[in-house]
Parts: C-alpha cells; sequence; structure tokens
C-alpha cells in the first residue's frame, strides 16, 4: 500500500503523522511511504531520516493526497486538505467530528473512508490512541494553568505550590478518567491542594487505593461542583464520552460564585468543551476571559510538545497502521472489533452513532458499513 504523510497546517501543530521508525517498519513490511517534505521537522525529524527509513520524500501535500492510498495525520484535516481526499481513499487521524458538523460534510462529500484514533478501542474498554495524547493533555493541563494564573498572564497571580506561610493553589479536576488522573498527579506534585470530581465509584475507589492522600475524591454532584468552584483557583475540564459531544458540565452563571482571575483549563475542547463558555483557543492566543474566570482552551495541546506527543502516539498508532496497510482497511476491520470501532466515515455515510446523535444525522454502525460496502 501507498502511505502518506503530509505537514499538519492546522496552526501551531508541531506533531507529524510518521515517525522515522514507523516508515521503516512499513517498508520493511513492503509498503510505499510518501512524506511531504519538511513534515517531521516541527518535531525533530528531518527529511534525511525518513529517506534513511526507506520512505520517499515529496515536495507538497497535493503528491502527497494525490498519489496515496492511505493518509496518515494528526489533526482533522483543514478545509484544503478535506478538498484533496478522494472516493476510496482511507484517512486515519483525530477527527473529533460531534463538535464539528463543516467537517463532517467535506468528508461525507469525499467519499473517503474515515478512521478516527479518538473512538478505536482495546479489549479493556480503553481508547488506546487517545490514551497517550490524554496523558500528554492532562500532564500539560496544571503547568499550562500555572501560566495563566500568574497575574501578568491575567490571573489571581496565585503560586501553585504556595511558599512557607503562604498556603497552595486549589485545583478542581472535572473527570477521574485518563486525562483527570494525569492532571491530578502534576498539579498534586507542583504542590497544589487537589480535589477530583467523578461519578464512578469504582473509578473513585480506583484512585483512592493507588494513590491514597496525594489528591482527594469526591462523588461528582451539581451540588459538589458548585460548591468546589467556590473555592477553585484552577478547575482542569477532564471529561468525555467518546465520538460525542463533551456535557457542558459548569454554566456561565457558575463563574460568578468563583475567584476572580481563576482559570478554567478545558481539555475537553477537542469534543466542544465541557464549560458553557469554551471555545477553542490556539497556541498564538491561548487565553481568554468571561466574566473575571481566565480560559485556556487550546484545542491542540500536545502540539506544545511535539516531539514527546509525536513519538507517543507513533508508538499507539504503529500496530493498526500496519494492519490496515497490510491486510486492507476492510479485511482489519473485519478481523478487529476495536479497530472497526474507530470507523466514522465510510462512502458518504457516518459509520459511528454517537457522531450521528451529536450532530443530528443519520448514521449506520460500523458492522453495517462493512456488510453493506
Amino acid at each position: 500500500m501507498q502511505i502518506g504523510c503530509p505537514t499538519e497546517v492546522k496552526a501551531q501543530e508541531f506533531r507529524v503523522g510518521l515517525t522515522p521508525n514507523a516508515a521503516r517498519e512499513a517498508v520493511a513490511q513492503g509498503h510505499d511511504v510518501l512524506i511531504q517534505s519538511g513534515a517531521g521537522l516541527g518535531a525533530g525529524f528531518e527529511d534525511a531520516d525518513y529517506t534513511a527509513a526507506g520512505a520517499r520524500i515529496v515536495p507538497g501535500a497535493e503528491e502527497v493526497f494525490a498519489e496515496a492510498e492511505m493518509i496518515v495525520k494528526v489533526k482533522e484535516p483543514q478545509p484544503a486538505e478535506r478538498a484533496m481526499l478522494r472516493e476510496g481513499q482511507l484517512l486515519f487521524t483525530y477527527l473529533h467530528l460531534a463538535p464539528d458538523p463543516g467537517q463532517t460534510e467535506d468528508l461525507l462529500r469525499s467519499g473517503a473512508t474515515c478512521i478516527a484514533y479518538e473512538t478505536v478501542t482495546d479489549a479493556r474498554g480503553g481508547l488506546p490512541l487517545l490514551a497517550p495524547m490524554s496523558e500528554v493533555a492532562g500532564r500539560l493541563a496544571p503547568q499550562m494553568g500555572a501560566w495563566a494564573l500568574q497575574k501578568a498572564n491575567g490571573g489571581r497571580g496565585v503560586l501553585m505550590g504556595g511558599v512557607p506561610g503562604v498556603g497552595p493553589a486549589n485545583v478542581v479536576v472535572v473527570g477521574g478518567g485518563n486525562v483527570g488522573t494525569h492532571a491530578a498527579r502534576i498539579a498534586a506534585g507542583m504542590g497544589a491542594e487537589v480535589t477530583v470530581l467523578d461519578r464512578s465509584l469504582p473509578r473513585l475507589r480506583y484512585l483512592d487505593d493507588v494513590f491514597g492522600t496525594t489528591f482527594r475524591n469526591r462523588y461528582s454532584t451539581e451540588g459538589a461542583l458548585a460548591e468546589l468552584l467556590a473555592e477553585a483557583d484552577m478547575v482542569i475540564g477532564a471529561v468525555l464520552i467518546p465520538g460525542a459531544a463533551a456535557p457542558k458540565l459548569v454554566s456561565r452563571a457558575m463563574l460568578a460564585d468563583m475567584k476572580p482571575g481563576a482559570v478554567l483549563v478545558d481539555v475537553a475542547i477537542d469534543q466542544g468543551g465541557c464549560f458553557e463558555t469554551s471555545h477553542a483557543t490556539t497556541h498564538d492566543d491561548p487565553v481568554y476571559e468571561v466574566d473575571g474566570i481566565q480560559h485556556y482552551c487550546v484545542a491542540n495541546m500536545p502540539g506544545a510538545v511535539p516531539r514527546t506527543s509525536t513519538i507517543a502516539l507513533g508508538n499507539a498508532t504503529l500496530p493498526f497502521i500496519l494492519a490496515l496497510a497490510d491486510k486492507g482497511w476492510r479485511t482489519a476491520c473485519a478481523e478487529d472489533p476495536h479497530l472497526r470501532a474507530g470507523l466514522n466515515v465510510h462512502a458518504g455515510r457516518l459509520t459511528n452513532l454517537a457522531v450521528g446523535e451529536a450532530l443530528g444525522r443519520d448514521a449506520i454502525t460500523p458492522e453495517e458499513a462493512l456488510k453493506n460496502g
């Protein structure tokens, strides 16, 4: 199979869909790998690294999209990229379609087959291709929030760990999953007082067993959230419903009870955000203020550390890339129900029910897509 990897064009996105090591593995399996010139530079990979791995360097994205049977990316295709997709082509990347009707419409119109990293599952009920970026984003969230808390950046002027005689920042993490756990660990490691909210008692028991008194946890109710918001210096939104839009857990009215200059960090912004007042920002202009509360809502947080993020993502995606290339998407998805769960669009149809529900559009299951061709 011809596997193509273009340069990411989303603002301030420095990751790349294929590492040189991944390219080497694919070439060793007999596949042809096309890399757009300069695609890996943001993550520290030179064209020469790919050439040494056996990949072929092409000058522009047009050549990649024109020649490749499978396009491997990191972020959702931007409008100019979507215009280059063609019927029967395979796209393997993050999509996050639920809050993005424009992208969804373009992908349906293209006739391409699109498999989304964020809805691929595993035997333990996890999301193996979302997990590495969730880990990165979770660990970045307190760091970015601490920056936004600085007075010069619009925040309350509170140091995360305090100093002798002065208390630390109060941090609330909404959601105790992968993102929330990593965010809580780092925030607590920075010396903050941390509370994690979650609605799963088994998850809360797990956090208590593993982390003990490193941070507190509470069962999430509207009352508990309101109580904690009033005391918080930083709130990290870390909720996820796979494939679906994130629930709006903090309303604009609730901001009135928060401390002026407190910070909201919305890690769920790729799925529409879990705060009513959230809208996506970029690394160029990451923070805005609503009713005295600072909002950090960068939609590609792991792009800030592209070397780490690219390698971590590549470790997770490589087995699936090879399966798709070796067997073709249809056989690979038929044999692997977890990869099949990643199928979001095929031949002009939505193939993820949660996405269809979020967008108010008809959708079929991946199994129906395979059956009906």
